[in-house]
């Protein structure tokens, strides 16, 4: 049994989460926090609050990137599929007209790049996220279920090359809010062999 290296290896707490009432609020401390140094954090909204991105140092996604890349691979399929079925697989002569007349793929070939496009940008958005994620350590706070309605949430996680249990907490607690969580870590698998 191997329970005592993963008892160690265990995290006591999943970080602390600050539960506020106006989206003002979440934004000044947001701010507050990333000034502070802290990193692993993420704030959670209702609704869209101007800012709060920038706030909390969320860089830049690479899901343009990936969608363009899945446009031009479905532009480039869609056009050497119909060049392939009409030049190389099974050519017709109708009237004269080239094998390779480009100007008929461009229907198709517009509608791959679309397809492409939208399939990239959503299989590579749920990639990008880590997505999906049936359970995360915040739903255990039974206050969390009120980041759809009318609360507005910034956790800390225990992984912030800052966090310190208490040091964190007692920062939280100067930024006035509402309520302060523990969040529990989800449960350790123990190996029963």
């Amino acid at each position: 049994m191997n329970t005592a290296v993963e008892l160690r290896d265990r995290v006591e707490t999943f970080g602390w989460l600050a539960e506020f009432k106006t989206d003002d609020e979440l934004l000044a401390a947001c701010r507050a926090a990333y000034a502070s140094g802290y990193r692993r954090m993420n704030a959670y909204a209702p609704y869209l609050v101007h800012g709060l991105a920038e706030a909390v140092g969320f860089r830049r996604s690479w899901v343009s990137v990936v969608t363009l890349a899945g446009g031009v691979l479905g532009g480039i399929a869609g056009f050497g599929l119909q060049y392939w079925t009409s030049a190389v697989d099974y050519p017709l002569d109708i009237g004269g007209r080239p094998l390779n007349s480009w100007p008929s793929f461009v229907p198709i070939t517009f509608e791959a790049i679309i397809l492409g496009a939208s399939a990239a940008a959503v299989l590579g958005m749920l990639a990008l996220n880590r997505l999906p994620e049936p359970w995360h350590p915040l739903f255990n706070v039974p206050a969390f279920d009120r980041a759809s309605q009318d609360r507005f949430f910034l956790s800390i996680r225990s992984d912030d090359s800052q966090f310190d249990v208490e040091r964190t907490r007692a920062f939280l607690e100067g930024l006035n809010p509402h309520a302060i969580h523990d969040v529990p870590p989800l449960p350790v698998k123990v190996d029963a062999r």
